[in-house]
């Protein structure tokens, strides 16, 4: 029988994400305590309110987040997010200060229309110093250019950002999402997806003007077809 395999971060309260950038906060909006004038005697509600960032969790982005005037979280239809067949690089093991990883870990392998999930083992991190600490792994530019020849049709990974932080000028961003390839960026819980055989799926809100957004990132194993 199928399964799901939740490959997302929690967001709360206070966590970071991206060092230097905002973190959410979660609050009542309405508490259960002041919903009691509100309802019959022994009826509460609770009514939420977050403020974040876009950037936040495990989250996808868009064309728009690197080019103005392209297409937008709510712009992708959802057969370029949900239901797309998957495949898993295993880059866990690469070699011991190889943190670019290039054309030759995607060159042999069939992407095409599908969704290419980076494992780096860099979520063991999530949360530490050591995950944002300006070392971890990284799709280079010639890597980004044949995923693009070949068709790829979204690339995720489990590390800080696809792109080398130290390089403004963020070649696999520039380059997947100029071709219209959505990239999913701090996934977790990788290792527990075979490396193929299975459905994708990351849907972001339909919330126009954004160029990234949370998703809850995950897939459907043992799919039949």
């Amino acid at each position: 029988m199928a399964r799901l395999v939740d490959l997302s971060h929690e967001i709360e309260h206070g966590m970071v994400t991206y060092r230097g950038l905002l973190a959410p906060t979660v609050s009542d909006w309405l508490s259960r305590d002041a919903s009691r004038a509100r309802y019959a005697a022994g009826t509460t509600f609770q009514i939420g309110k977050i403020e974040l960032l876009a950037n936040t969790g495990t989250y996808i982005d868009a064309p728009f987040h690197r080019y103005e005037g392209a297409k937008d979280v709510a712009g992708y239809p959802l057969e370029a997010v949900a239901d797309l067949e998957g495949l898993v690089v295993r880059a866990a093991a690469r070699s011991e200060g190889g943190r670019g990883l290039d054309a030759a870990w995607f060159r042999e392998r069939d992407v095409g229309g599908k969704a290419v999930l980076v494992h780096t083992g860099w979520d063991r991190h999530w949360r530490t110093d050591t995950y944002a600490a300006g070392e971890h792994p990284f799709v280079t530019r010639d890597a980004a250019e044949q995923l693009v020849r070949a068709g790829a049709a979204l690339v995720g990974i489990d590390s800080l950002n696809i792109d080398d932080d130290k390089d403004g000028t963020r070649p696999a961003h520039s380059l997947l999402l100029g071709a219209g390839i959505a990239i999913v960026e701090h996934m977790t819980n990788l290792a527990a997806l075979p490396d193929t055989g299975f459905r994708f799926f990351a849907v972001p809100p339909k919330v126009r003007g954004m160029g990234s957004f949370p998703v809850r990132a995950f897939a459907r194993v043992g799919d039949s077809r």
